[in-house]
């Protein structure tokens, strides 16, 4: 039992070792010396455990998109399905799933692995896309689905409208995800509050569409 917990700490060190090293260095860049020095363990331990750097590199990215996806779909039970105020309401959530989905670690350290080492294995991240991005706009869509049935939005197109706003909600933060810059959280409320605004604009109902808008934040 002992020997089982610790093979387990070991592995989890290693783990979290090698996806700080691969994302600072990138795969070409990370060598198994350094990620055993930074996992306080043998170079011969990384071996025992995942033969070669290609396997420790795919298990790294499999364990931060199991997190990820775990954090996404946890962000998503929280969306407003009875918001009282919907323009508050969606906007609280817009600077949830950038908090908890684009500004994190492991966000910042998807996006800069696909375009670093997309190429090298596009399997990989095809599974990324398929199980985090995909899915988040098809949850995304039903949600919306649901407001629209609701009378508080005017949707033809669920699917267009999910994808369009997460591009609003990204669209104030780009540059800063793109260079690792993390926002603040006046800078994540404005973003979100400029999204939110324009997507009911464009998909609220009259109601909705003609509230007088808001103090910019």
């Amino acid at each position: 039992m002992h020997s089982q917990r610790g093979q387990c700490a070991k592995r989890l060190s290693i783990l979290e070792a090698a996806a700080e090293v691969f994302c600072r260095q990138g795969f070409a860049g990370a060598s198994i010396d350094e990620i055993a020095s930074a996992a306080c363990v043998s170079r011969q331990t990384v071996y025992n455990h995942y033969r070669e750097k290609d396997n420790l590199f795919m298990a790294v990215v499999e364990d931060v998109m199991d997190r990820a996806n775990a954090m996404l779909f946890s962000t998503l039970s929280s969306f407003p399905e009875i918001p009282e105020r919907l323009e508050d309401d969606l906007a609280a959530f817009a600077v949830r799933l950038s908090q908890n989905c684009i500004c994190n670690q492991d966000g910042k350290f998807l996006r800069k692995l696909v375009l670093s080492e997309g190429e090298r294995y596009p399997h990989l991240f095809e599974g990324w896309r398929q199980h985090g991005p995909r899915k988040i706009g098809t949850a995304l869509a039903a949600l919306f689905a649901r407001l629209s049935y609701k009378g508080l939005l005017q949707v033809d197109d669920f699917d267009v409208a999910a994808r369009q706003f997460l591009a609003l909600v990204n669209a104030d933060l780009q540059m800063s995800t793109l260079f690792g810059v993390t926002p603040t959280e006046v800078e994540l409320e404005s973003a979100a509050r400029n999204a939110v605004r324009t997507f009911i604009r464009a998909y609220g109902a009259p109601a909705q569409a003609n509230a007088p808008a808001l103090p910019a934040v």
